[in-house]
């Protein structure tokens, strides 16, 4: 399906991947029309696309995915023709200590679009999963057809959406794909994720709190790879597939750790080694050859192609306190002290 003429509905627009794919789609298709579906929960922030804002092409509607009151009224207002559901709870930490919030949005949020969309018919329903529904694997890679393990509440929500989107394509037809991509990174990532939590507290020479040993892997994937993969799965991915989303970045999270650190000119001693994290998977890895043998490549591959989308990602940090500082401040500062058992002082 061509996207542009077409009107997309973001569902989590506001948030860090939606917002850059809402950019995205803007930047990219001159004749598209977007609305932005968010709930504005401490992840949504409405600075993430103020530069957008005024764009006619653009419009934002503060509600809940989960209110099938509104969520219908944007299908018979708007008519939607394409979806692409970022809406989800999605910090690990704080599915573990209070998993509700992420079983209602995550699970009943994507039960509720599914059925607008079925109701109202959709040409392309995408729903954004997360590598994190396989589990932790020691070696190999997983691949789309391997058995869904997920070891932590936020894993299990992504995973439970991610089948009642598959069983509404197999048993209602509708056109639905399902994205499975890894660990993220870029701007405008809420600063409780690894990186931009380590660069922002190594701005400030803060203690940066390492889970373990620091030895667990992730494959990291640029937001601006992660938009493109979308696109391109909504214009040439086959409807009832799923499809991993990678680009062959696989780093120890301390690696990551001392890169920000030398890219910052700060010193290791920064480092803090806290308890780990419970359940906390080993390691992550995709097999991305099905979107791949497609045509699909990312810019940021390898190591070149990583520590420059790095390197690029904390000078976004550096030259965006204004966007950071206020939400590392409040709420966050009592979660950070709380969770992590450490002072952290509010500059």
């Amino acid at each position: 399906m061509n996207i542009d003429h077409r009107t997309v509905l973001v569902t989590g627009g506001s948030g860090f991947i939606g917002s850059n794919f809402i950019r995205f789609l803007l930047d990219r298709y001159p004749g598209v029309q977007v609305l932005n579906l968010d709930k504005l929960t401490y992840a949504g922030n409405p600075e993430n696309l103020r530069d957008v804002e005024q764009d006619p092409r653009y419009r934002f509607v503060k509600g809940d995915i989960c209110d099938a009151t509104v969520v219908e009224e944007i299908f018979e207002t708007h008519r939607p023709e394409i979806l692409v559901n970022f809406a989800a709870e999605s910090h690990v930490d704080r599915s573990i200590g209070d998993p509700d919030e992420f079983i209602r949005t995550d699970v009943f949020g994507a039960y509720r679009l599914l059925e607008a969309a079925r109701k109202f018919g959709l040409g392309k329903f995408i729903q954004i999963s997360t590598d994190e529904v396989y589990g932790s694997i020691e070696s190999g890679k997983f691949s789309e057809g391997d058995p869904l393990m997920p070891t932590n509440p936020y894993a299990a929500s992504k995973a439970g959406a991610d089948r009642l989107a598959y069983s509404y394509a197999r048993t209602y037809e509708l056109p639905v794909i399902i994205s499975r991509a890894s660990n993220n990174f870029g701007p405008y990532q809420y600063p409780e994720k690894l990186i931009p939590l380590f660069v922002t507290n190594a701005i400030d020479d803060q203690p940066l709190p390492l889970y373990g040993d620091g030895k667990n892997v992730r494959d990291w994937l640029h937001a601006a790879d992660h938009c493109d993969a979308v696109c391109f799965l909504i214009e040439h991915g086959t409807d009832g597939e799923a499809y991993n989303i990678a680009a062959g970045n696989e780093r120890e999270n301390i690696g990551i750790t001392r890169m920000i650190l030398a890219s910052l000119g700060k010193p290791e001693s920064l480092i803090t080694p806290v308890k780990d994290r419970q359940a906390h998977d080993r390691r992550y890895a995709l097999d991305w050859s099905k979107i791949r043998n497609l045509g699909w490549s990312p810019r940021y591959t390898g190591d070149a192609g990583f520590r420059k989308g790095l390197q690029e990602t904390v000078q976004w940090y550096r030259e965006h306190e204004a966007w950071w500082r206020p939400l590392k401040s409040g709420e966050f500062l009592e979660y950070y002290k709380r969770h992590y058992r450490m002072e952290l002082s509010n500059n």
